[in-house]
């Protein structure tokens, strides 16, 4: 046959079939393709495989869709959110436990201690693993002496602001990296001075509630992690309210205990929600009135450590829900019968306090699967209370 393009055909290159070179494929007695390499076909969707499970720094070429597979447990997870350095992998299989970063509250690596006063103030930054028990380290400097400071942490950097001072009180907000350690940096101003704040943490702002600066104030403020402009007043707390343990859902802020005008402790939960500009409600009430407490985050639950409940202070763990606005129930006790300006530090699975008056250096932890007393964890550098808590 000539036809211009097919000069000859050869019929026994009908009957060479196999998954050789140069051969044709024929489907088995099962009408199903034979077993051959098909390390030259594109445009397939791929699955990484892998002996271990996802991260969420584990980045996908492919985006949102992508399949992973732990070839050691079966477990399979798709990609639905590729967001560089904090993906969300979704199990898929039968098997449960979804790979996400943590609520932009908690962390899951380091534990923070910025500043605080030991018989003058200071502007140390100590650092202690949550994976392992043990003592701080100096890892870096704030950018002036204080105390009474309040924090917010985004994925990579912590903030602190609300500060007295050995000299006038700041309206400063600075920024430290927690991925490289190091002294800290101005970030961007508070409305006017303060000091004893509740410090709260949404996914893209930090807020500051109440706190004082001479008098005692209402105002709820906010800031951008990711720009340097400054606070802005969104809404007000119930009352004129100072030395606050400030509590954050990944929807909500909480602000409770604290001192008022006369220097009467409440006990009360105030509740506002990080998506309106609508003033703070009275939901619930703490078992006692402290001030100066820590507060410290679960994924499900607020924790209220310590504080001074005049005359002496307290070593209650008070444990209140994100999910019902119900009181608070006292779950533990500190180390100390008597521990209040602490700073409070939230991972995943504990809660950690350090510091204290009287100048205390001591780290402690509780769990929150199972709630109970602290145990001593480790010490700071040196011991400090009125000071900051945070977390990486």
């Amino acid at each position: 046959m000539s036809d211009g393009t097919l000069q000859t055909l050869d019929v026994t290159m009908l009957e060479d079939v196999g998954t050789g070179a140069n051969q044709i494929v024929q489907l088995d007695s099962n009408a199903k393709i034979p077993a051959c390499s098909a390390a030259a076909v594109t445009n397939l969707p791929g699955i990484t495989k892998s002996s271990s499970d996802p991260v969420i720094t584990t980045n996908p070429s492919g985006g949102v869709g992508s399949v992973y597979q732990n070839t050691t447990s079966g477990e399979m997870y798709v990609c639905t959110d590729a967001t560089a350095g904090a993906n969300v992998w979704t199990n898929v299989g039968a098997g449960t436990g979804d790979v996400a970063p943590v609520p932009a509250a908690l962390g899951n690596l380091y534990g923070y201690h910025h500043g605080g006063y030991h018989g003058g103030t200071d502007n140390t930054i100590d650092k202690f693993s949550f994976s392992s028990d043990g003592n701080a380290s100096d890892v870096g400097d704030s950018t002036y002496d204080h105390y009474g400071s309040s924090t917010s942490s985004d994925r990579g950097n912590g903030y602190g602001f609300c500060f007295g001072s050995s000299g006038p009180w700041r309206n400063t907000i600075e920024k430290v990296s927690y991925t490289t350690d190091g002294n800290a940096t101005d970030h961007a101003d508070l409305l006017t001075t303060l000091a004893d704040a509740g410090g709260h943490t949404s996914e893209f702002y930090g807020w500051a509630s109440g706190g004082a600066n001479g008098p005692r104030v209402n105002v709820i403020q906010k800031f951008q992690f990711s720009t340097t402009n400054n606070s802005t007043d969104v809404a007000d707390i119930n009352a004129l309210q100072g030395a606050i343990a400030g509590n954050s859902s990944t929807t909500h802020g909480y602000s409770c205990g604290g001192v008022v005008s006369g220097d009467y402790a409440l006990n009360t939960i105030y509740k506002f929600a990080f998506a309106s500009t609508a003033n703070s409600t009275d939901i619930a009430n703490l078992t006692r009135g402290p001030t100066g407490a820590a507060g410290v985050d679960s994924s499900t639950y607020g924790y209220v450590a310590g504080g001074d409940i005049g005359p002496s202070g307290s070593n209650v763990i008070d444990k209140h829900s994100f999910s019902t606005d119900t009181d608070s129930t006292d779950v533990g006790d500190l180390t100390t019968t008597s521990k209040f300006f602490v700073a409070g530090q939230s991972a995943t699975t504990y809660g950690y306090i350090s510091g204290g008056t009287s100048s205390s250096n001591i780290i402690e932890k509780w769990a929150h699967a199972t709630d109970g007393n602290a145990t001593d964890v480790g010490n700071l550098t040196q011991g400090r209370n009125y000071a900051g808590g945070n977390q990486y």
